[in-house]
């Protein structure tokens, strides 16, 4: 997901946006789950030169992403899309004067239930082995920069540090995240069940476990036929329910959880044996996927009226 803040900070990507021959040719990715730039430009009728010239503005705006094809004859390019939605904000949304930011390493769970596939794994290497799930408490796990798991759940505690007396008014997650196939594919939906403090706040459906091409940050190391990259999800709780990506997936409210300073914030992430799509979860960290980032969380607060 690329989100667009405001009219002023898209303007590159409405410009990208404004051809339709450039229109047409995210159809067509999308359509062929990516295509090499030799078959691209013979399907749309035009040379390769000027091919280059629109996918270099779809590539600049994080659109597409070209990745050299592993065989073939040539120095063939593959194009794909990168993104699943782009959120814009027409209007400013006001800026709370009060927030409080925190980064968790993926590795660093408090509590797990797993079920293999399932691994570990830091930038640099494997961590134990694959598809063993004592190693999810083995204490190397607190360098994981990813972690798959077919169904089961991992939980994490949100440091809370607003200040004392103040009440939480809005709590924003990203993460990349995907679902875990055996091997990759694409087309594996998986439902990944979101709850805080033990009250389920929604489900988001993973589209599939992707791998036709390596994630940007994803090492060189990394075996090709595993999860390469995930999708940027935000979820938030405010006073209007829950959402992901701005789409509202229940009517639980910040105000349900009457959360203040002193309250614990455990995060857990689920697939549950019951789920109608059990597709496993693969969390993205810094070091992997498309984004480069950690669970990222905002806590907005303030005065306890």
């Amino acid at each position: 997901m690329l989100h667009i803040k405001n009219l002023d900070e898209g303007l590159e990507l409405f410009k990208a946006l404004g051809s339709d021959i450039r229109i047409e040719i995210i159809n067509i990715l999308l359509k062929e789950s990516g295509m090499n730039m030799n078959e691209l430009a013979k399907k749309l009728k035009i040379t390769n030169g000027a091919l280059t010239s629109h996918i270099r503005k779809l590539e600049e705006c994080g659109i597409v992403t070209v990745s050299a094809e592993g065989s073939g004859h040539g120095n063939q390019k593959f194009c794909s899309v990168n993104l699943d939605k782009i959120l814009i904000d027409i209007q400013d949304a006001p800026v709370p004067t009060n927030v409080y930011s925190a980064e968790i390493k993926v590795g660093h769970f408090n509590d797990y239930e797993v079920y293999p596939t399932c691994g570990l794994a830091s930038s640099k290497n494997l961590i134990g082995e694959v598809d063993d799930t004592r190693y999810f408490a083995h204490q190397d796990r607190f360098d994981a920069d990813i972690l798959w798991f077919t169904r089961g759940y991992v939980e994490y505690g949100i440091p809370n540090f607003i200040p004392v007396g103040q009440q939480i008014d809005e709590i924003c997650i990203s993460a990349e995240l995907s679902s875990e196939a055996p091997g990759v594919n694409n087309v594996w939906p998986s439902d990944i069940y979101f709850s805080l403090n033990g009250t389920e706040l929604g489900t988001w459906t993973s589209p599939g476990d992707f791998g036709d091409v390596k994630g940007i940050f994803t090492p060189d190391w990394w075996f090709p036929n595993w999860n390469q990259y995930g999708m940027l999800k935000m979820l938030v709780i405010g006073h209007k329910g829950t959402f992901i990506d701005g789409i509202m997936i229940s009517k639980v409210t910040i105000d349900d959880l009457a959360l203040t300073s002193k309250s614990s914030l455990k995060l857990r992430l689920e697939v549950p044996e019951n789920a109608k799509n059990v597709g496993g979860l693969t969390i993205f960290g810094k070091g992997f996927g498309n984004y480069n980032q950690d669970i990222n969380v905002k806590i907005a607060y303030s005065p306890i009226e």
